[in-house]
């Protein structure tokens, strides 16, 4: 009886070394980019062998929010992102292993990390504007309608439309955060004004249903606006972040011109 209580303890520990040993790693650090705060995270498997240490699904949290996913696919089982910064002093970031492990093992591990949100980026700017000028702005394969107007406040109504491949996302009125910088090595002008980017994010309808959210960002560089200007889309349902329908990394617009201004009112 000894040894058969002895053996299966053993196995018990091997199961549960086994358990532990599968385990996402976290590594993140919060940086300034175009004077706005943002987290850049890298997120590597336990092994970085085949079968082993590949995982189809794993999620990353920021203050327990689900803001990305990824996955654990050899050769590499390792994957990179950046997403925007929560308010406050610090955040933490996780790695949680939603699906199961190429070697069998069941997920449901996670690891987490703290990371210090820089306070001084740039001076934020509450009065200026964007607009979409010349014809549709287009960046890749998403148009954005020539009614855009962003607004550097929260107060004012906004306009923004996006349309891709039969597809529609409209933002209602009001940003949920904005923020508006000038940064030193820009040169925006024509005409003067006293921002050159403007990050935001809205909530807004995707093929007419409501609960879904848009990151954006939108860069003027001078003219002419088409190959200089700069501009980012993420649109996902708010519920669910890793349902995401369009995601257009930070690059030059391929068509259009995006200007910023004073607003009217604040000149």
């Amino acid at each position: 009886m000894f040894r058969i209580a002895a053996f299966t303890f053993v196995i018990q520990l091997f199961v549960s070394a086994t358990a532990f040993a599968s385990m996402p790693t976290i590594a993140a650090e919060a940086v300034c980019t175009n004077g706005v705060a943002v987290i850049n995270y890298t997120s590597t498997s336990w092994s970085p062998n085949q079968f082993e240490g590949e995982n189809s699904n794993i999620a990353i949290l920021v203050n327990g929010i689900q803001v990305r996913s990824g996955a654990y696919v050899y050769p590499g089982n390792s994957f990179s992102g950046s997403v925007p910064a929560p308010s406050g002093d610090t955040a933490v970031i996780a790695a949680v292993a939603v699906a199961n492990w190429g070697n069998g093992a069941l997920g449901g591990q996670a690891q987490s990390t703290t990371v210090s949100l820089p306070t001084n980026c740039s001076t934020v700017i509450g009065n200026g504007r964007f607009t979409g000028g010349g014809h549709q702005v287009q960046v890749a394969s998403a148009r954005v309608t020539r009614g855009l107007t962003i607004h550097c406040d929260l107060l004012l109504s906004n306009n923004l439309e996006v349309n891709w491949g039969g597809n529609k996302f409209h933002m209602t009125e009001h940003l949920t955060t904005v923020s508006c910088t000038d940064d030193p090595f820009i040169t925006q002008a024509p005409p003067a004004a006293p921002l050159d980017t403007l990050v935001g994010i809205g909530a807004g309808r995707f093929n007419g249903e409501s609960g879904y959210t848009i990151e954006f960002t939108l860069v003027d560089r001078g003219e002419r606006g088409s190959s200089v200007d700069e501009a980012a889309l993420r649109i996902y349902e708010t519920a669910n972040p890793g349902n995401v329908v369009l995601n257009i990394p930070r690059q030059v617009l391929t068509g259009g011109n995006l200007q910023a201004h004073y607003d009217q009112p604040h000149k």
